[in-house]
């Protein structure tokens, strides 16, 4: 695996949690590890690891990052917005900003777990089991039944300590692993969220019980929230326990999050390389992202011809829609953007994926308010034919429009075969020279309409009254039209390669199809 760089550290915690003021070595310096500054002992050699200034003031900072540029560090993490990036770049050393309320200790946890995740061999632990074991000990100390949701009302997690009372809306939360929905609960929520400290909630009905309450952030950010029933025995410090809960839940939250877009970025790196065929063992990688036989690959693009005010944007939300799709119908799924153009490799042998891709289509379509067009490739036996696929579903979004939206390869095979071939021969002379050229050159300069008249002779069959027919003129019109061409332009009709040749060259480069143009 790849170590970590500051680019790949800021994809997953950038934002509000992590914030660069500037990198002079480029975003792709290594980051070994986040260590926290003791002021009272000189900076170690730790070359790339990151320095958290704990007890530095961000504007005096300035000290700190030449010791920093000389030790070998990457970079050093500051608290507030306002480090001295001037003296950063003069020393070389990436400087990095946390929002002014953050806790060093977690800052470092967030920061090594991320630093850890990326560079492991394998995913991170999601901190799902964490959670559990979190839930129990709130409710073993508070003395209630714990549980602790993301911010949508889903349970993440909940406590399993014996003999504590419950009631039937934890029951049906737990099995349905979602807060059953109400106005009353509505409201609880949204007075739980404006909140900055512990809230007793009374019960809903008779049938409930009292909740004790904690909204979950981080940095601003509502991650979540934990829930305590209260069966009225609840610890005298139980509001001070959950004050603790929640900090600790935010910190594994954190943690959950940076370990899936950590593995989301390492499965989207890696399918990059195996579509574009630079997979160092095509087999194995992808084993790893899950296809491990017969299986294609699917492109989604927004129509071409759609005005976009910020393309960039709807084609991530492109993204969303179709790894949701494609995660709700194969379960873990690799998917990713490339140009523009989302990719997605559909397992199995393929009956149902044109029906997929319909329905990614249709309601892609509807959220951005922008046609959507999806090409399929071939199915291929396994990773080794992922590129070859990629390559078929790129030809069939060119050859895709409004009257056919989404078509499997073998569906628009003469569509895309001519695509090639015009662009083979448009790139060769010696393909790109031929009669052809004679005959256009003749109707431009006398006014014929001799490359109209083959065309439809060649797309009747070279039947004569077919093409009169085509062009709406006499058969004997036609015929004089065909004698004519040859005389003028010295092409030979009887040979039959040449036929081909020239119905070949008048189809693609001169792009010529057989609908008339009049007589």
């Amino acid at each position: 695996m790849d170590p970590c760089t500051l680019g790949d550290l800021l994809d997953v915690v950038g934002g509000p949690a992590l914030f660069l003021h500037t990198a002079p070595a480029g975003l792709g310096v290594p980051v070994t590890e986040a260590v926290l500054h003791d002021g009272g002992v000189p900076l170690p050699r730790l070359t790339g690891a990151l320095l958290l200034a704990v007890g530095v003031p961000a504007a005096d900072a300035g000290l700190l990052l030449a010791a920093a540029g000389e030790a070998g560090l990457t970079g050093v993490v500051v608290r507030g917005a306002d480090g001295p990036a001037a003296a950063a770049e003069a020393h070389g050393v990436a400087l990095l900003s946390v929002p002014a309320d953050a806790a060093w200790h977690h800052v470092h946890l967030l920061l090594a777990s991320a630093i850890s995740a990326r560079s492991a061999a394998v995913p991170a632990d999601t901190g799902l089991g964490d959670l559990f074991a979190l839930a129990d000990a709130i409710a073993t100390a508070t003395g209630g039944a714990t549980a602790i949701e993301d911010p949508r009302q889903r349970v993440l997690a909940y406590s399993t300590v014996a003999g504590q009372p419950v009631d039937e809306d934890r029951r049906q939360g737990i099995l349905g692993r979602q807060v059953p929905a109400g106005p009353q609960n509505t409201e609880q929520y949204r007075r739980l969220f404006a909140a900055g400290r512990p809230l007793r909630l009374p019960a809903l009905s008779e049938a409930d019980l009292p909740r004790l309450a904690m909204p979950v952030r981080a940095g601003g950010e509502t991650l979540g929230s934990v829930w305590v029933v209260d069966g009225g025995s609840l610890a005298p410090d139980a509001e001070d326990t959950l004050v603790q809960g929640a900090s600790t839940a935010a910190l594994l939250l954190l943690r959950a999050r940076a370990a899936r877009e950590l593995a989301r970025h390492r499965g989207g790196d890696l399918l990059r390389r195996l579509l574009d065929g630079t997979a160092a063992d095509p087999a194995t990688a992808a084993a790893r992202l899950g296809v491990d036989g017969p299986a294609r690959v699917a492109a989604f693009a927004l129509d071409s011809a759609a005005s976009v005010p910020d393309a960039e944007r709807t084609a991530l939300r492109l993204l969303d829609v179709v790894r949701l799709q494609c995660e709700a119908r194969y379960g873990r799924h690799a998917c990713v953007l490339v140009d523009g153009v989302v990719y997605a490799v559909l397992p199995g042998p393929g009956e149902r994926h044109r029906r997929l891709a319909e329905d990614i289509v249709a309601r892609a379509g509807q959220a951005l308010r922008v046609p959507v067009r999806a090409g399929l490739g071939e199915v291929v036996p396994g990773g080794e034919g992922l590129a070859d696929s990629r390559a078929d579903a790129d030809l069939v979004l060119r050859v895709l429009d409004a009257d056919l939206p989404v078509a499997v390869v073998d569906e628009v095979r003469a569509r895309v075969t001519l695509l090639r071939l015009t662009e083979v021969m448009a790139e060769r002379r010696e393909l790109s020279a031929g009669g052809w050229r004679r005959v256009l050159a003749y109707d431009a300069g006398h006014g014929t309409a001799y490359a109209r008249t083959l065309i439809c002779w060649f797309e009747a069959g070279c039947d004569m009254a077919g093409a009169a027919s085509a062009l709406a003129v006499h058969p004997n019109t036609c015929r004089y039209r065909l004698r004519q061409l040859q005389q003028h332009t010295g092409i030979d009709l009887t040979d039959p390669d040449e036929r081909l040749i020239l119905w070949l060259h008048l189809r693609t480069l001169a792009d010529l199809s057989p609908e008339p143009r009049g007589g």
